[in-house]
């Protein structure tokens, strides 16, 4: 006899339903100096034009350019019934100063902040996710390696981000330069102990040919893109999206000529929810930890001394970044720590004459009884020998 149906079976196709109607929102940032073709990659990636009222700075004001922009650009893009609010993060002006890239983390934190905020306010119904769920970062074909600006970078940023580094404008490259380069960047990566964002492991009852694909995407890292807007129709037997030269095109979709194919279907149809989930698992969580230690640690000074720290240096202290918080921390714990060794010393002062302790509902009764001399001593305690007095500790 078949065991009655009951219906539990519906449960994916109801979860389904639920995310396809509420849609899906993913935050991508593009970081590299100028002129490595960062718009143009998305347009690609995305088949849409994401810049249509961008003007481009003349070589004179890109000269004069010193402070980096953040630009964000926002589209709804739906495919088959499905909706994902696409936010591209652009970073014109990266490289062109030493110190601009500090904006970027700050930028990233502050995402993080914002989300903490939402999340930990009273309505939570609708929270809007800015956090960055992905940074394609575009390094140089003309060097040999990875530049001191890359590596900084990537220190700052590799324990708040997924990081996917990108060889950009391969088509300058021969399929030997970019297979060293590969090579090289990957050790580079190693040795500098710089965590990019790792492609999870194929579960066992995956089919074989899937385990192949998962492979060579691992292999591909650092991706060696070609990006163009431009669709050639003439010498070819279809048109394609690519980049004419006298001696041939080279394709922006084909394998052989790049890994734009393998990144655009990791990023939007194998991967994407995966680096959500490990920006919410993982980055999120050790932000979110960090700011609850400082919460949870400010709370503890403020019981012990709640006539000093008002609720709004709470709030005010909260918002730090944590080494200054940590500062302020050690400050107090150091001016609590002596205000306690002065009462402690008051009272073996007072010892040394014969004191007694009662300890009462309202706190520890300190009885100082003293025997009366010629001439009166004051002791720390600031009574008279002699005299009987009491002092009430809370």
């Amino acid at each position: 006899m078949d065991k009655e149906y009951v219906g539990f079976a519906t449960l994916p196709n109801q979860v389904h339903r639920k995310s396809v109607k509420k849609g899906f929102d993913f935050t991508l940032m593009v970081v590299g100096e100028s002129g490595l073709g960062k718009s143009t990659l998305v347009n690609s990636l995305f088949l849409t034009d994401l810049y249509t009222d961008r003007e481009m700075p003349s070589s004179e004001g890109q000269c004069r350019l010193q402070t980096l922009e953040i630009i964000k650009n926002a589209v709804d893009i739906e495919e088959r019934g499905v909706k994902v609010k696409l936010t591209i993060v652009d970073t014109p002006g990266f490289g062109d100063a030493l110190d601009n890239s500090d904006w970027l983390v700050f930028y990233i934190d502050q995402q993080f902040e914002q989300y903490f905020r939402d999340e930990s306010g009273l309505n939570r119904k609708n929270i809007q996710d800015n956090r960055v769920h992905c940074i394609l970062y575009f390094i140089s074909p003309y060097g040999h390696g990875l530049r001191p600006l890359d590596v900084e970078f990537m220190k700052a940023v590799h324990d708040k981000v997924n990081i996917v580094p990108i060889i950009a404008k391969a088509d300058t490259l021969t399929p030997k330069e970019v297979k060293v380069m590969k090579q090289r960047i990957r050790d580079e990566i190693e040795q500098y102990g710089i965590n990019i964002y790792q492609f999870p492991d194929c579960d066992s009852d995956e089919d074989e040919e899937f385990k192949q694909q998962d492979l060579a995407l691992k292999n591909s890292i650092p991706f060696a893109v070609i990006g163009s807007n431009e669709i050639i129709n003439e010498n070819v037997a279809r048109p394609i999206r690519g980049r004419a030269y006298p001696w041939g095109v080279a394709e922006v979709e084909n394998k052989v000529h790049c890994d734009f194919s393998m990144l655009r279907n990791m990023l939007i149809q194998t991967h994407m929810q995966d680096l959500k989930d490990v920006t919410q698992e993982v980055h999120y969580e050790n932000y979110r930890a960090q700011c609850i230690q400082s919460l949870t640690r400010i709370g503890a000074k403020d019981r012990s001394n709640r006539n000093k720290i008002s609720r709004q240096s709470i709030t005010e202290l909260s918002l730090l970044p944590l080494a200054a918080t940590e500062k302020l921390i050690q400050e107090k714990d150091e001016e609590v720590r002596r205000s306690n060794c002065d009462k402690v010393l008051s009272w073996m002062s007072c010892d040394s004459q014969g004191a007694s302790y009662t300890f009462t509902p309202n706190g520890m009764s300190h009885t100082h009884t003293s025997t009366f001399k010629p001439y009166p001593q004051t002791h720390q305690s600031g009574c008279m020998e002699g005299r009987t007095h009491t002092h009430h500790t809370t």
